[in-house]
């Protein structure tokens, strides 16, 4: 593998020892785990990306969660290995993540900037189950006082809850799960590895009750199999119910390595949607402005019905009956609102679209 000469140079991301281990326990059957000892552990941001953060801690590459769409298969790529299966199999393990940056903040360059995890691969998939390198991660951040945020799909983060109340005590500390559908059947198959979407609102209910606010990245919204508007309602609905404090739509997006892997996926589960896939991305990784803008409006109206948005003191969150009829946007049936007759032909221009790595 690629990796063999990395350790090598002064500028190595790896040492020398790279420790192969494939694992056959039932829960991690199939799984091949690469332990490496990372050199460094805080990454900056690259600097066309759009997040509002600037460093980043990743103490996986790959990931066991297996979502079709994930953008981050790529990366994969650079170590010689698999985009494909290989992404959802051979599963990088940064082995000594939690000391790494433990000096890293401690250096006197350091200046105790936010850190955001999961957002390349979940650091909360199944490989922490094995080997637990978040306790340490956020132990060491909440010794430093060090601001952060955890994006993930994964459950297991309940498990550290006790750790992020004390991190959450001494600075500002940020979770977000992702929940983008709830569709069960679209679920068992775009997103094989992860628990299922009503699980992790139970992961929300349960962060909120103890304290710890937590926002939903409605992710990805998927083109013609997630965006009708009863699906956006309803997926809105239930991220009130949970709890959460914001939900943040962001419509799928196909890199390349996702692109292929993903438009595979859909010519075997939906092939009669491959044209209208290649139409609507016809212009790159991304789906058309007027349409992200459209989700997003969409959701953001939809938040605003059920009391979701910026958290603040005593509000209340404004949820109807459930056989309380939708409002009346002008739109006939099946059409989303807003592009309806005589909608304007762009939405709001505040109507803006998130961008992860």
């Amino acid at each position: 593998m690629r990796w063999d000469n990395l350790g090598e140079s002064p500028s190595a991301l790896f040492g020398t020892d790279v420790v192969t281990r494939t694992v056959d326990t039932p829960e991690f059957r199939g799984i091949t785990f690469h332990e490496v000892r990372a050199r460094s552990l805080v990454n900056r941001v690259p600097g066309a990306s759009r997040m509002p953060f600037e460093w980043t801690v990743n103490p996986y590459r790959g990931c066991s969660h297996a979502c079709v769409y994930c953008f981050a298969r790529k990366t994969h790529s650079y170590l010689d290995l698999d985009t494909g299966l290989g992404f959802d199999s051979q599963i990088v393990v940064k082995v000594n993540a939690p000391e790494v940056l433990r000096r890293e903040l401690a250096a006197p360059r350091w200046r105790g900037e936010h850190i955001a995890m999961g957002t390349n691969v979940d650091c909360y998939q199944r490989a922490e189950g094995r080997y637990g390198l978040m306790p340490g991660i956020i132990a060491a951040l909440r010794d430093r006082a060090n601001p952060f945020s955890i994006l993930t799909k994964g459950t297991l983060i309940l498990r550290d809850l006790e750790l992020l109340r004390q991190a959450a005590g001494v600075t500002d500390v940020g979770i977000s799960v992702s929940v983008g559908f709830l569709d069960r059947a679209l679920w068992r198959t775009v997103e094989p590895g992860t628990p299922a979407p009503e699980r992790r609102l139970d992961v929300v209910r349960t962060l909120t009750a103890h304290g710890i606010p937590c926002g939903v990245l409605m992710a990805p919204v998927i083109p013609f199999l997630a965006d009708a508007p009863e699906q956006l309602r309803a997926t809105v609905r239930a991220v009130a119910e949970a709890g959460a404090d914001s939900v943040t739509p962001l419509v799928l997006h196909l890199r390349p390595g996702a692109r292929e892997w993903f438009m595979a996926w859909l010519g075997h589960h939906h092939p009669h949607l491959v044209g209208r896939y290649e139409a609507l991305y016809a212009g790159g990784a991304y789906a058309p402005t007027w349409y992200q803008r459209r989700i997003t409006r969409q959701v953001h109206e939809l938040a605003a019905e059920y009391g979701l948005g910026p958290s603040r003191p005593g509000r209340a969150r404004r949820i109807p009956p459930r056989d309380t009829p939708a409002p009346d946007t002008g739109a006939g049936p099946g059409t989303a609102p807003g592009t309806g007759p005589g909608a304007a032909a762009e939405p709001p221009p505040e109507a803006t679209q998130l961008t992860l790595l």
